[in-house]
């Protein structure tokens, strides 16, 4: 599964980890977040995300 940075502050979303304190189970690809789940560092919305090319 990909990860995917986001853009503003650099946090890496990381499917193996998921966002527990968000509420996201490991193993939650990023296309399956609730559209509005936002980075849990600076709080801005999927849209900001790219795709991190391993």
């Amino acid at each position: 599964m990909a990860k995917y940075q986001c853009g503003p502050c650099g946090y890496i979303y990381d499917p193996a980890e998921g966002d527990p304190d968000g509420g996201i189970a490991p193993g939650t690809p990023f296309e399956d977040l609730p559209e509005d789940w936002c980075c849990p560092i600076c709080g801005v919305g999927k849209d900001m995300f790219e795709k991190v090319e391993e």
